[in-house]
């Protein structure tokens, strides 16, 4: 029982993350952005990328979960676990990889 409060609970992270990050407090909150020079920033689409931003973690709080409860009941816990382990790995190399195009040439 313990393991479905940790679960809710960085879940319930992200979705925090998603719904609170927005353009002011972007320059404070968000890695990389927060370091970059003003003229870095003007290169850089932040509306855009927190539109994309915001609605991965969303969905990152809904399909951690998801996925967790669907081995779990399919498989077993501990394949359970495994699957949601790498999936909270896996999924921000995937928005590190997309954010790429954020960046004005």
């Amino acid at each position: 029982m313990d393991i479905y409060i940790v679960i809710a609970f960085i879940s319930l992270l992200y979705l925090c993350i998603g719904y609170l990050i927005n353009k002011k407090n972007s320059k404070y909150l968000l890695a990389g952005y927060n370091t970059m020079t003003d003229d870095e920033r003007k290169k850089f689409d932040i509306d855009n990328f927190l539109k994309f931003f915001k609605y991965n973690f969303k969905l990152q709080s809904l399909l951690s979960i998801l996925i967790y409860i669907s081995f779990k009941l399919l498989i077993n816990e501990k394949i359970g676990l495994i699957s949601y382990s790498f999936f909270l790995i896996l999924y921000p190399l995937y928005m590190i990889i997309k954010s790429k195009k954020f960046y004005k040439k």
